[in-house]
């Protein structure tokens, strides 16, 4: 892979793993992220794990990759492998497909979320 096609941000989101930053409402996040070896369902080598939590420590948001999330309806079957990517946009949300480029657009987008939802919890 030459140097133009590497992840920027994989060395930024490797550095921010054990990160957890608290809001001045009671929310917070975590940023949890490992180099593993590449496979089918996590075929970027990254395992990750990036929530927000409200003031009462309930996930209200989460992007990872720790397991794959059941998908109904036709062409699903137990014998296809999942990527693992997938984001929970709430508490009870089991989680949805999550389209996983790049380390650096993982961190975009999760960063983006917590400040759209913070916005709404400090307008509320």
């Amino acid at each position: 892979m030459g140097w133009w096609k590497q992840d920027v941000g994989l060395e930024v989101l490797l550095e921010l793993h054990g990160t957890e930053y608290t809001e001045e409402n009671g929310y917070w996040y975590r940023i949890e992220a490992w180099q593993v070896p590449a496979t089918p369902e996590r075929p970027h080598g990254i395992r990750y794990n990036l929530t927000l939590h409200d003031h009462r420590n309930q996930r209200v948001l989460g992007y990872d990759n720790a397991h794959a999330i059941k998908r109904k309806g036709k062409g699903c079957y137990s014998g296809k492998i999942l990527r693992y990517d997938h984001k929970h946009v709430s508490t009870m949300d089991t989680g949805r497909p999550y389209e996983f480029e790049s380390a650096e657009q993982l961190l975009k987008d999760f960063l983006a979320d917590v400040t759209k939802i913070l916005k709404k919890v400090d307008n509320s």
